[in-house]
């Protein structure tokens, strides 16, 4: 139920609205702003083996990548309620300067306790990063016209991906693993500096409350779930105490968050978004499709090494056509499918796709097909899923209330980060379990311990490496199946989703702010 100000807002809205060019020229400071946190965790993933050599610690190298990630998934809604309250720049400002703070101080870290220390700090920049861009693209654009900048959006994140471990391994090897840091602060610069030039500074449609017990709360609840999603199976066993403690706090915290913003008058996430059926459909089907996403393409890399055979780096070439796949499907589909102002059977069409894809997936790891099988699968796997992502956040940000706009962006783009967790642990478990049941069956004892030591030319090697590769093959297709449910799963679900009219004219974004 909209107040008397925000509709007061809303009429002021309509005669404000941005022009192309203002919208070219923030875009363009957005799109700098977007690679540098989509770029940033695969650059430091191909430097970590330098930095354990520097710093030591390799015990612990997991959480350089492990604190930056918390850190980003659980303050996503947090910046989307604050842009609601004080408005879309000075929130951008803070998360462009904690990102480049953090990299400051990781390019100086001189141990490696340090570093993840650093990274975190990082990492509570990185998260407003995305969810703020695409916040303001939402206030800026018109509905139908949307679809082409989040379709930029997604085709971004791919390229980063692919272009990333290269720029880091250039780096690296050039200059040092520090580089990696500190050639963010002139690339933030520049954007900080197109930003503060050609963003307007908007009336926020809130009042400027701080729900400081929800903040906390929330944030506890999300860092604790999250450390259970990536130590559970690995540092600890998901049935030993530390995960139990970890999984009780969660379950406390969160049930003590939901009594509290019951009765709190401006909540750091308001429960009626989830009164909204179109957004509670929404962010279930995004976090599933990123469930099955990072849970099966986690493990492309160690298919392509460990079961055909290839090299690291080829490897990683062969896992580059479905990124081509998510950036050439986003882009047709935001200049060429959504002028006709319709999202969902895009969306319908993008899940069946990337369903299909999947099972075929499964099917050619399962057999033992050739990669002129399993490459195109994995491009078309690509095109399914670049029509889902730019289409659902566009459908959400169609459907909130303006003043609901920047906090409902963010959480689902927290329930997609999510999603992406929930699907590496559950697929690293999966493997587990799957490897451990068919080790004791294949593999034969006598051909683990040869006597005499003679490994080298020892009759059963080939049958050991023969017997592992089997073993691999099944492990892998068997998450590439589950892969393929959850996302049939997401596309079931899809179609319940409410299609909401799009509007081909600017109307509800943010009024410009009284000088």
């Amino acid at each position: 139920m909209s107040t008397p100000s925000a509709t007061v807002t809303a009429t002021t809205q309509a005669t404000h609205p941005p022009t192309e060019l203002e919208i070219r020229r923030v875009f363009a400071g957005l799109v700098i702003v977007l690679a540098l946190g989509a770029i940033d965790q695969s650059i430091v993933a191909t430097a970590l083996p330098r930095i354990v050599s520097d710093l030591g610690g390799i015990s612990h190298l997991s959480w350089v990548v492990t604190s930056y990630v918390l850190a980003s998934t659980a303050t996503m809604p947090l910046y989307g309620k604050l842009s609601d309250q004080y408005g879309r720049k000075p929130v951008l400002y803070f998360a462009i300067f904690m990102f480049l703070l953090g990299s400051v101080l990781c390019g100086a870290a001189r141990n490696l306790v340090e570093l993840i220390v650093f990274r975190a700090i990082q990492g509570i920049g990185a998260g407003g990063l995305l969810p703020l861009a695409q916040i303001i693209i939402g206030d800026m654009v018109p509905p139908t016209q949307r679809g082409k900048r989040q379709g930029v959006v997604a085709g971004i994140f791919a390229l980063c991906s692919v272009v990333g471990p290269v720029i880091g391994g250039v780096i690296t090897d050039v200059l040092s693993w520090h580089w990696i840091f500190f050639v963010n602060l002139p690339v933030g610069a520049v954007a900080f500096v197109i930003i503060s030039r050609t963003l307007r500074q908007y009336t926020p449609l809130h009042a400027r409350r701080i729900d400081y017990l929800g903040s906390l709360l929330m944030t506890t609840c999300t860092i604790a779930l999250l450390l259970v999603l990536t130590l559970g199976g690995g540092e600890w066993p998901w049935l030993s105490m530390p995960i139990i403690a970890l999984s009780a706090f969660a379950l406390v915290t969160g049930v003590m968050f939901v009594r509290h913003v019951k009765h709190e008058p401006e909540p750091v996430l308001p429960l009626d978004l989830f009164h909204n059926r179109l957004f509670v459909i929404a962010s279930i089907v995004m976090a599933l499709t990123f469930m099955g996403l990072m849970g099966a393409s986690l493990f492309f890399p160690l298919f392509f090494q460990l079961v055909m055979g290839v090299s690291p780096a080829r490897s990683g070439v062969l896992t580059g056509p479905m990124m081509m796949g998510i950036a050439l499907s986003a882009l047709f589909n935001g200049r060429v499918l959504m002028r006709a102002g319709r999202y969902k059977p895009t969306v319908v069409a993008g899940l069946a796709v990337a369903t299909m894809s999947f099972g075929v997936l499964a099917w050619s790891a399962a057999t033992a097909q050739s990669l002129y099988i399993i490459e195109p699968s994995i491009f078309v796997l690509g095109l399914g899923l670049g029509l889902v992502m730019p289409n659902v956040t566009i459908a959400v940000q169609s459907a909130l209330a303006p003043i609901h706009r920047g906090v409902g962006t963010a959480t689902l783009t927290f329930f997609r980060s999510l999603g992406g967790l929930v699907g590496v642990a559950g697929s690293g478990a999966i493997l587990a379990w799957q490897l451990r049941g068919h080790v004791a069956a294949t593999m034969p004892t006598a051909a683990m311990t040869p006597e005499g030591g003679g490994m080298a030319n020892h009759p059963l090697l080939h049958q050991v490496t023969n017997a592992a590769v089997m073993v691999y093959r099944h492990a892998i297709a068997s998450t590439f199946t589950v892969g393929a449910c959850i996302v049939a799963c997401a596309f079931v679900l899809i179609l319940l989703l409410p299609e909401v009219p799009l509007s081909d004219h600017h109307h509800a974004a943010p009024a410009p702010a009284a000088d």
